[in-house]
């Protein structure tokens, strides 16, 4: 539903919604909105190569021009886009009064954003996939539980379940992000201090079901914690997790052979070196320490999420956790049970809420 006039509050049910870009990640989310109960229209520059039970348009998603033709007569937009591209979908659904949802782990993306809802009629949500998305809801539901909390420690890892060759790595997630990630500063909150670190450090070992890994500051997972745990939290941070020797091997790629001054180029050819893979693992590691009642305690979440058949065909374990991610938000938007509006944090997302979504559930195997 619309609102009815350019003054009264928008109301929180969704029914018609937009996805724009419609690869593994966003195709999976159309179709989990569209079993959901939604009117689902897609958008992309190509026609999609199945038969799909919701229209498609083949679109300039890069044209302000274009998406307000196309969004003019929706109550949200999904944007699954490369992050660059976010900006300007933010703008124009900012303009329509609709709903705004992504995927990115960009920070000047989602400043950009927040900035926007500070007048929005719609609710503003980036950072909806898994890191930053999932993991912080799981984590500020641990620091909930202390009377005072000590650390929170996020770590995650999309790998090949099946590795090869000395990266053991394959980019089923878009090779820009990743770039980004293993480039760009991240915040940290250490001591009491928050701070900016440099990425590809902190080295750490991590063992996730008996399988050796390495932890190592990546940037933009956290969104918008170390925000609101500053005065609360001593020590905060995230990692991606990857198997051993990957660190050292990257920071050799960017740094030592100067890739970091093209990372386009980079992208590229990291991409035509280690292409996706069907058969991935997602693994999470969230842990957290604190008191109760002056005990000092500790609580972990971690899991491995390997592929599933949501939605009648095989997602690989990075496209069924970061997609289902925004759907169940989506889906607590529509039924009430979160804001209609102004700027979301993905930490103010109740996790058994969030479990309880027809999509959320599938993140409790």
């Amino acid at each position: 539903m619309t609102i009815s006039d350019s003054t009264g509050p928008r109301e929180s049910i969704i029914d018609r919604i937009a996805v724009l870009g419609l690869g593994k990640v966003g195709l999976l989310a159309a179709k989990l909105l569209h079993q959901g109960g939604f009117s689902v229209v897609g958008h992309d520059l190509r026609a999609p190569l199945e038969s799909l039970p919701f229209p498609v348009q083949t679109t300039d998603v890069a044209s302000a021009n274009d998406l307000r033709a196309q969004l003019g007569d929706v109550d949200a937009v999904l944007s699954c886009l490369p992050y660059q591209l976010n900006v300007g979908v933010s703008d124009v659904a900012h303009e329509l009064d609709i709903h705004y949802f992504d995927l990115t782990e960009d920070v000047p993306t989602t400043q950009h954003i927040r900035k926007l809802a500070e007048t929005s009629k719609g609710l503003m949500a980036p950072q909806c996939g898994l890191a930053p998305g999932f993991v912080g809801i799981v984590a500020a539901s641990q620091a909930a539980s202390f009377d005072v909390c000590r650390s929170i420690r996020m770590r995650v890892g999309a790998l090949p379940q099946h590795p090869t060759g000395l990266l053991g790595y394959a980019f089923n997630w878009s090779p820009e992000g990743v770039v980004n990630e293993y480039l760009n500063d991240c915040e940290v909150i250490e001591e009491g201090v928050h701070k900016w670190v440099s990425p590809m450090e902190w080295l750490e070992t991590v063992y996730v079901n008996g399988v050796k890994l390495e932890a190592f500051t990546t940037s933009g997972g956290l969104g918008t914690m170390c925000e609101t745990f500053a005065d609360t939290v001593a020590n905060l941070d995230y990692k991606t997790m990857r198997y051993p020797g990957h660190m050292s091997l990257m920071n050799f790629f960017f740094h030592e052979l100067l890739m970091r001054e093209n990372r386009e180029e980079a992208g590229r050819i990291l991409t035509n070196a280690k292409p996706p893979v069907s058969e991935d693992v997602v693994y999470v590691h969230v842990a957290t320490e604190g008191t109760i009642n002056g005990q000092l305690q500790r609580q972990e979440f971690v899991r491995a999420y390997v592929p599933n058949t949501a939605a009648g065909g095989h997602n690989t374990a990075i496209a069924w956790t970061t997609a289902g991610s925004v759907v169940a938000v989506i889906e607590m938007v529509r039924d009430g049970v979160l804001p209609s509006h102004g700027f979301l944090k993905q930490e103010e997302i109740p996790l058994d809420a969030f479990m309880a979504t027809r999509t959320g559930s599938l993140y409790n195997g």
